[in-house]
């Protein structure tokens, strides 16, 4: 499985992929030029209970560090996932 990004400068997404199939989704938003807002996760039902949720948080939470920016949590996955991990609080936005 690949985790890849598409970014445009307002929004992007982190996918899943696996032999061309889309397993799963995160979608965020930019809020200004450091903070980014996730809004959704997705993961197809056949992929589900297979850690793929997790995999696309960590990436985020990666790039988070990367760019120097902070999440904003909307989604509830991702809130729940932020309460859960302490460690990656340095990214959650105040």
């Amino acid at each position: 499985m690949d985790i890849i990004q598409k970014d445009n400068g307002k929004e992007g997404v982190f996918k899943a992929m696996a032999d061309g199939t889309e397993m799963g989704e995160m979608t965020y938003i930019w809020r200004g030029k450091d903070k980014i807002l996730i809004d959704h996760t997705g993961v197809e039902p056949e992929f589900e209970g297979q850690g793929i949720g997790k995999k696309l948080f960590d990436k985020a939470v990666d790039f988070a560090r990367e760019r120097e920016v902070k999440i904003v949590p909307i989604c509830p996955f991702v809130v729940a996932l932020f309460e859960r991990i302490p460690e990656t609080n340095d990214v959650l936005a105040d």
